[in-house]
């Protein structure tokens, strides 16, 4: 018996149809990637599955019983909630009660604690305090960290956290792998892979995607064709149907020229014609007006400069940090004109970094950057930056003209951002109104409105339709020049990169040749980050790892004679070295974010006071463990 369908539903904004008389059909162990053009109505489509919105015609049904959890393509709100509360709340109002309960027992209310322990007792609250205890366990999450402390990725987390806690049948995913660095992203596909309920997703990661999905959806024109397999199965099995769609177009629009050429012919013709011959063809105009044309793919290039210097950049013995983090130790490195170089790294590395010194944009603490000469840049960071969200399209990109000279020529405002998708009336709107998918094209046609001979592309991929990815892949495959690349999408960058830059979070950056997919097949891999912000090493359990010191973690003392008293202190200090990593991995993630200098000064400094201190308890606890042990 299914668990989800949609009967004949119709969904209309305006004069724009967003489902036209949709069927689908949700069984218990479905895994459905939802794909689409941006604008397509994938969104609207999952939320029309959760129930949040109507449509206009036809039926919804969901089986009796059935429990269902979204989890939204923005963040949770980063405010004063803790982890906990913010997890709990998936639970709604025994969620409240739990939350309430956890803040009460770490205070002297005993009136108000015994209150709320009664009504939990009513809502079988401990069972449900159970299942959020294992589902913070199970994510690695820190229940009493606030969400105002956590990364984009952490929040992420907590965020599938709070849907899963339910335990629903049927969750729904909304772009999960945005915020996500490589190794939170693979993370979250082990998570969804051991999934026991359903799964209906949006993302336009393709590597995610066939990881993750046993079938596929796809949004098109209102109509929704629904594909029993992987994505790769469903890519040529679309090649199939758009080449069939094309050939009956085509036979259709021969036999309607015939078809009006006939019934244009001289009058002894219009005397003798056939009445039902005229009735079909009228019937074949009326289907001739409602097709609706697949939306035309995006056609935008990169104008290139002269040729520059062969070394492009050099980096000799190059340091730099934040605080007390050490994001680039002694690196060197020299690039060559028609290098293809790809970042990658956890979040917080320092990959951003590296490229504004790359660039010259930042000075490092030490070494020297030396850049090429005849060189043009074109630079998109990741926080899109470089757009007034206040001004319309036409003002960010043109600056107001009517007209832009691409390529030595003169070319019409409105015909260059028609071939970024975007149509004369989206033009003038302002660019905060504007998707995120459509902000990205916006900085692409800004990035490729100026010749250039150096790509620097942080973070291209995001919010971007797949197929808009792939015309993006094709254009930087034919650039003559220099690409540097930041990117969390593994497919991206084996499609476009030769060499790696990896960065893993301790000042070390290696070198390595080919994509993401070669350095894998080799045996490379990404740590993991702590929730605290600390790179975390796979094979070792949390007790034994030590990633700040070059010292050895605690082994099970020798057999030797000692007092009872030294005896004991030598059993406790794992335990102890344990929770002083533990509070050092907290305080470096708060030195580690990036508005961690703007706030107090007195709370800055207290902040590093702290963590000087626990470094220096930490290398206590490991002498004195050593010379007991010796």
């Amino acid at each position: 018996m299914p668990l989800l369908k949609l009967d004949k539903v119709s969904l209309h904004f305006g004069t724009h149809a967003i489902l036209d008389a949709v069927d689908l059909t949700i069984d218990n162990g479905d895994k459905l990637g939802l794909l689409g053009r941006n604008g397509a109505g994938k969104t609207t489509l999952l939320k029309l599955l959760a129930g949040e919105i109507a449509a206009d015609s036809g039926e919804r049904w969901l089986r009796p019983g059935t429990r269902l959890a979204r989890l939204e393509q923005t963040l949770p709100d980063a405010a004063g909630l803790s982890v906990y509360d913010t997890v709990a709340g998936g639970l709604e109002e025994a969620g409240a009660l739990l939350a309430e309960y956890h803040q009460l027992i770490h205070g002297d209310d005993m009136d108000a604690l015994a209150r709320v322990q009664q009504q939990l007792e009513a809502v079988d609250g401990w069972n449900l305090q159970q299942r959020v205890e294992t589902t913070l366990s199970q994510l690695q999450l820190p229940a009493d960290a606030l969400m105002s402390e956590l990364s984009g990725g952490w929040r992420r987390r907590v965020a599938l956290a709070r849907a899963l806690v339910s335990e629903p049948d049927i969750l729904l995913l909304d772009e999960p792998t945005n915020h996500l660095d490589i190794p939170a992203i693979t993370w979250l596909e082990e998570q969804l892979r051991n999934f026991r309920g359903c799964l209906i997703l949006i993302t336009h990661d393709r590597r995610f995607l066939q990881n993750v999905v046993n079938s596929i959806a796809e949004l098109d024109r209102g109509h929704l064709t629904v594909w029993r397999g992987d994505y790769r199965g469903f890519l040529r099995h679309r090649e199939q149907e758009l080449e069939a769609e094309a050939r009956a177009n085509e036979l259709f629009d021969k036999k309607l020229a015939q078809e009006e050429v006939w019934i244009r012919q001289g009058i002894k013709a219009r005397r003798t014609r056939n009445e039902g011959r005229v009735r079909a063809l009228k019937a074949m105009r009326a289907e001739r007006g409602e097709r609706r044309e697949r939306q035309g793919r995006a056609e935008f290039g990169v104008e290139e400069a002269s040729r520059s210097g062969k070394i492009v950049a050099e980096l000799q013995h190059v340091s730099h940090a934040y605080g007390d983090k050490t994001l680039l130790r002694d690196f060197n490195a020299i690039i060559q004109r028609g290098d293809r170089i790809g970042i990658v790294g956890p979040n917080g590395a320092g990959k951003s970094t590296l490229v504004k010194i790359m660039l010259g944009e930042l000075t490092p603490d030490s070494g020297t950057v030396k850049l090429g000469s005849k060189l043009e840049i074109a630079y998109s960071d990741q926080l899109r930056g470089q757009l007034d969200p206040e001004k319309n399209l036409i003002d960010n990109i043109c600056g107001g003209r009517d007209f832009i000279d691409i390529g030595g020529k003169q070319r019409h405002a409105i015909s260059y951002l028609g071939d970024f998708l975007f149509s004369p009336e989206r033009v003038r709107t302002p660019v905060k109104a504007l998707s995120g998918g459509e902000q990205n094209r916006a900085i692409l046609a800004r990035l490729f409105s100026k010749p250039a001979n150096l790509l620097v592309l942080d973070e291209p991929t995001n919010d971007l339709d797949i197929e808009t990815l792939e015309l993006l892949e094709e254009i930087l495959l034919e650039f003559e020049g220099t690409v540097i690349l930041v990117s969390h999408d593994r497919e991206f960058m084996d499609n476009v990169v030769t060499s790696l830059l990896i960065l893993e979070g301790d000042g070390h950056v290696d070198e390595q040749a080919g994509g993401y997919g070669d350095w894998e097949a080799r045996g490379g891999r990404l740590s993991d980050l702590s929730a605290t912000g600390k790179r975390r090493e796979e094979a070792a359990p949390p007790a034994a790892a030590n990633t700040t010191s070059e010292k050895p973690a605690p082994a099970p003392a020798k057999q030797r004679k000692l007092s009872y008293k030294d005896q004991r202190e030598l059993d406790a200090l794992p335990a102890l070295i344990e929770t002083l990593e533990t509070r050092q991995r907290e305080l470096e993630a708060q030195v580690a974010e990036p508005d961690f200098y703007q706030g107090e000064h007195t709370a800055v400094q207290q902040v590093l006071g702290d963590l000087a201190g626990v470094q220096e308890e930490l290398e206590q606890a490991f002498e004195r463990w050593s010379e007991l042990e010796g």
